[in-house]
C-alpha cells in the first residue's frame, strides 16, 4: 500500500504545485485576490473553509475518539464544527458591524497592545501546532516514528507544501483547496460506499457506548461545546477566510461549512466506531479497521488523511505569514518576508514532530482550553460592545485560560494529578467551567469598577 500512497501523494503534489501559479504581488499572496484584484466566489471559500478546517488530525482525532468511546465521542469531536455558526457571528461583528480589518485590530482597539500580544502568543502556539499534527499524522500512516519511511514521509511532504504555499500564499492555498476538496469529497464517498456495501453501518453501531453523563464521550461533548464559543477567534485560518469576501458571501460560506464539514467528520468519525465495536482484544483501530474492510477501503482511508494533510498545511503558512508580516507588522509587507515566515513555521513544525508529545487531542483540548480567555471578550467587548471593560480583566482571563491549558497538559500527560482520579476529560470539563465563569466574573467584575469611577 505504501507504494499506492507514495504515488498519490506524488500526484497531489504535482497537481498542486501547477495550480499555484507564483504571484507577484501582496494582495494576491496575503489577501487571497486574483491578478484582477478580484475576491474568491462562494463556492471556493466553501470548500476551502471546509478542507481547511478537516485536519488530518480532526479525521482521525474523530476517527480514534468514535473507537474508543462509540458514536459519542465521534458527536463530540463534530460539535467543535459548529465554530463556523460562532465564528460567523464573529467575523459579522467584527468586520461589517465595527469596522475592523482583523481580530488584532479589535483588541488593540479595546486593550491596547496587550490585547494583541496575548492573542498572537495563543494563535502562534496554535498555528505551528497544526504544522506539527498534521505533518506526525503522515508520519504514522508510513511506519513508526522514528524509521527511515516516517522521517521521509515527513520531510517529504514537509518541502512539498512548503514549495507551493511560497509560491502562490493565500491565493495559491484557495485554488489547491478547490481541488484537494473535490479529490476528499469523491475518495470519501467511494470509501463510504465499500464500507456500506459490506454491510458494516448498523443500528448496534449506537448501542457499542451507550450514553451515560458520566462517560469520557458525553464529557467531551460538553466541553465542546463550551470550548466553540471561543474556539473560532482563536483560529487564523478561519478568521482570515471572514475578511475576503462581500458579507453575504462570507455568511453563506460559514453557514454551509458548518454541516458540510460535520457530516465529513462524523461520517469519517463512523469508521471508528465500527472499529471499536468489531475490535478484538489486542487490535488497535488501524489493525481493526484492516481486518474488517480490507486494503482497498484502508487505502483510501489513509489516502483522505494525506489529502487534508495537504490542504491545511498549507493555509496554516499563509494564515502564518499574514499574522507576522500584515497584521503584527514585525516585518515590512513584501513577499520575501511572507515566504521567510512561512519557512520559520514549517521548520517550528518538524521539530515538534521530532521531539514533541505525540498525543494529537491533547493539542486540540490544550488550545481549545487556552482560546477560552477569549469567551468574555465575545461576549462582553464583541456582541455586547462594551467599551468599559479594564485592560485587567482581559490580562486576567488571558491568565486563567493559561493556566487552566497547563494544568490539563500536566494531568493528562501524567506529570501532576492535583485533580485527583477522575478520566482526563472530566478534569477538562471541570478547568472549562471554571475558566469560563472565571473569565466572565473578571469581566463583569471590571465593567462594574469601571463605572463606578466614572464621574456622577
Amino acid at each position: 500500500m505504501d507504494i499506492w500512497l507514495i504515488a498519490l501523494v506524488s500526484a497531489l503534489a504535482l497537481v498542486s504545485v501547477f495550480l499555484s501559479r507564483k504571484v507577484t504581488h501582496e494582495n494576491s499572496f496575503f489577501k487571497g485576490r486574483t491578478a484582477e484584484g478580484l475576491a474568491p466566489g462562494l463556492l471556493t471559500l466553501i470548500f476551502s473553509q471546509v478542507t481547511t478546517w478537516i485536519f488530518a488530525r480532526s479525521l482521525l482525532n474523530a476517527a480514534i475518539l468514535g473507537f474508543y468511546y462509540g458514536i459519542w465521542g465521534t458527536l463530540a469531536y463534530a460539535a467543535y464544527y459548529l465554530s463556523f455558526l460562532t465564528g460567523g457571528k464573529i467575523v459579522d461583528h467584527l468586520r461589517f458591524e465595527q469596522g475592523y480589518e482583523s481580530v488584532q485590530a479589535f483588541l488593540i482597539d479595546r486593550f491596547g497592545q496587550w490585547g494583541s500580544r496575548c492573542y498572537n502568543f495563543v494563535i502562534g502556539v496554535r498555528l505551528v501546532s497544526e504544522v506539527f499534527a498534521n505533518l506526525l499524522v503522515i508520519g504514522i500512516l508510513f511506519g513508526a516514528a522514528g524509521t527511515q519511511s516516517y522521517t521521509l514521509a515527513v520531510v517529504g511532504l514537509a518541502v512539498v507544501t512548503l514549495i507551493y504555499s511560497m509560491l502562490g500564499g493565500l491565493q495559491a492555498s484557495l485554488r489547491t483547496d478547490f481541488f484537494q476538496m473535490m479529490v476528499f469529497i469523491a475518495v470519501l464517498a467511494v470509501l463510504l460506499a465499500l464500507v456500506a456495501g459490506g454491510g458494516h453501518f448498523n443500528a448496534d453501531l449506537i448501542a457499542f457506548k451507550p450514553f451515560e453523563i458520566s462517560d469520557p464521550g458525553p464529557i467531551l461533548l460538553i466541553v465542546a461545546l463550551l470550548q466553540v464559543w471561543s474556539y473560532p477567534m482563536h483560529d487564523p485560518v478561519m478568521m482570515d477566510r471572514g475578511f475576503l469576501a462581500d458579507r453575504e458571501t462570507t455568511r453563506r460560506s460559514f453557514i454551509h461549512a458548518a454541516w458540510i464539514s460535520s457530516i465529513c467528520i462524523i461520517a469519517f468519525g463512523s469508521l471508528g466506531v465500527i472499529a471499536g465495536a468489531n475490535a478484538i482484544s489486542g487490535e488497535d483501530m488501524n489493525q481493526a479497521l484492516t481486518r474488517l474492510l480490507g486494503e482497498l477501503p484502508m487505502f483510501l482511508f489513509s489516502a483522505s488523511l494525506i489529502i487534508s494533510a495537504m490542504s491545511t498545511l498549507d493555509s496554516t503558512l499563509t494564515s502564518s505569514a499574514k499574522m507576522m508580516v500584515v497584521d503584527m507588522k514585525l516585518l515590512p509587507v513584501n513577499l520575501r518576508n511572507g515566504r521567510m515566515v512561512m519557512a520559520l513555521f514549517m521548520l517550528m513544525g518538524l521539530v515538534m514532530v521530532f521531539i514533541g508529545n505525540k498525543d494529537l487531542f491533547s493539542a486540540v483540548a490544550v488550545s481549545g482550553t487556552a482560546s477560552m480567555y477569549l469567551v468574555p471578550v465575545i461576549f462582553f467587548s464583541l456582541w455586547a460592545n462594551r467599551r468599559d471593560i479594564p485592560v485587567w480583566s482581559y490580562l486576567g482571563s488571558f491568565i486563567l485560560a493559561m493556566a487552566g491549558a497547563l494544568l490539563y497538559f500536566t494531568e493528562s500527560s501524567g506529570y501532576t494529578a492535583m485533580l485527583g482520579e477522575a478520566h482526563k476529560y472530566t478534569k477538562l470539563l471541570w478547568i472549562c467551567v471554571v475558566v469560563m465563569i472565571g473569565g466572565c466574573t473578571l469581566f463583569l467584575v471590571g465593567g462594574a469598577s469601571q463605572k463606578q469611577l466614572q464621574p456622577a
